[in-house]
């Protein structure tokens, strides 16, 4: 390792030693009676694959060693797909034969998935389809924070949902549970099963474009977003649904939007902007990470995006955070990537670094999207040169069934 990442790695414990004590874990009955629970059971519970109710729903435990996966599927759930304009499945759509021969993992809802009419209903009935057709249960996810990022619009007989701005302002920890059980239980009702919320950014610049500006941030108070973070991730167990906290290691103190090209915060960034994924993590309520696509030169002197870097990924994330769950890319097609790493080596890069699922959401033009099946043969590809190992698509695929088969009381 270099001299350089050394120290930067010695500064982060050092302030996290100094600046804030770690509090005792919150008692979070759902993740660590879960957590308890799950290894008593293990040790006498017979090798089941996993069953779905009527509605689409798991009904028993992911076991893994009974699915008997293939290398080829295990690397299929290591990619989220977006679907594209569908409202629905056709009879003969090629999704179909992705999801069911295993070159998906996930799949990631956009407004533009939602129909003008009978929304709920046909919603609920793709998800339903969608879990049909998979031999291990789907990651069905959507972006959903509320305010400007709002999906579930009650234009489409859905519901209210305010900003975390608005909600940090309110900084009434009862208000943000109330308004995220009533968003989970939507969530869950239509088979949405994974979040890509709460945002833990602090809004340390105003004049943010993708972030403060746009009301995505609880603060600039890495308690006061920590708190909220784990009244909204609460809220989400309650019903069942998986949450993601973004966009690590920060993207509050930003100046440009990684979604248009390079966003470089070296500058600007502060190790503040790590307290809120240290309290969330250490609460024992974290159930995945997901990274920001901006570079930052102080932590990573080979200034590679911290989607692609190891340094960011594996050395403070897992390392000195201790964080060993798993880490979803932000969307691969965000221009910050895909306008400077290629396809191929971006895959590479963030893979190696540490990210367990890439997202392709699909919000680009027609000649820019990709799909599940080409990504898939780039991975296959990159694992059988040697360039990625099995090993390491064995650590990832171990992360996501353990996330898959999470449950909470």
């Amino acid at each position: 390792m270099h001299v350089f990442h050394k120290l930067t790695l010695f500064s982060v414990c050092i302030f996290f030693a100094c600046a804030c004590q770690p509090k005792p874990p919150a008692k979070t009955k759902d993740v660590s009676v879960e957590k308890k629970q799950t290894k008593e059971s293990e040790k006498n519970e017979p090798a089941e694959a996993s069953g779905r109710l009527d509605d689409g729903t798991v009904s028993k435990k992911i076991n893994k060693k009974a699915l008997n996966l293939t290398l080829e599927e295990k690397v299929g759930q290591m990619i989220m797909m977006g679907i594209n304009d569908r409202k629905l499945l056709e009879e003969k759509d090629v999704l179909k034969e992705e999801i069911s021969s295993g070159k998906a993992g996930g799949i990631i809802y956009f407004e533009k998935n939602i129909n003008a009419t009978y929304s709920k209903e046909m919603l609920k009935k793709m998800s339903i389809d969608l879990q049909a057709l998979a031999k291990v249960p789907l990651f069905i996810s959507i972006d959903e924070e509320g305010g400007k990022v709002h999906r579930l619009k009650e234009k489409y007989g859905m519901i209210k949902m305010p900003s975390a701005a608005y909600l940090g302002t309110l900084n009434n920890l009862d208000s943000t549970i109330f308004y995220n059980r009533q968003l989970a239980a939507l969530m869950a009702d239509v088979g949405i099963n994974l979040n890509f919320a709460p945002d833990v950014d602090l809004a340390l610049n105003a004049d943010n474009p993708v972030i403060a500006k746009v009301g995505r941030s609880y603060g600039a108070d890495p308690a006061l977003v920590a708190a909220h973070a784990k009244a909204c991730i609460k809220a989400h167990h309650e019903y069942g649904v998986k949450t993601v906290i973004k966009h690590f290691p920060g993207h509050g103190s930003s100046a440009t939007d990684s979604h248009y090209g390079i966003t470089d915060i070296t500058k600007q960034w502060q190790f503040m902007e790590l307290i809120p994924y240290k309290e969330v993590i250490h609460s024992g309520s974290c159930d995945a990470v997901m990274t920001a696509h901006i570079i930052n030169c102080r932590l990573d002197t080979t200034c590679l995006p911290a989607t692609l870097s190891k340094v960011v990924m594996t050395d403070i994330l897992r390392g000195v955070l201790g964080f060993d769950g798993v880490i979803f890319s932000d969307d691969m097609q965000m221009h910050a990537i895909s306008k400077n790493y290629g396809l191929e080596n971006a895959i590479k890069l963030s893979i190696l670094a540490g990210v367990d699922v890439l997202v392709f959401g699909n919000n680009v033009t027609q000649s820019y999207r990709t799909t599940a099946t080409e990504v898939h043969a780039i991975l296959m590809k990159l694992v059988r040169s040697g360039e990625i190992s099995e090993a390491r698509v064995n650590e990832s695929f171990q992360r996501i069934m353990e996330l898959k088969g999470k449950k909470f009381e």
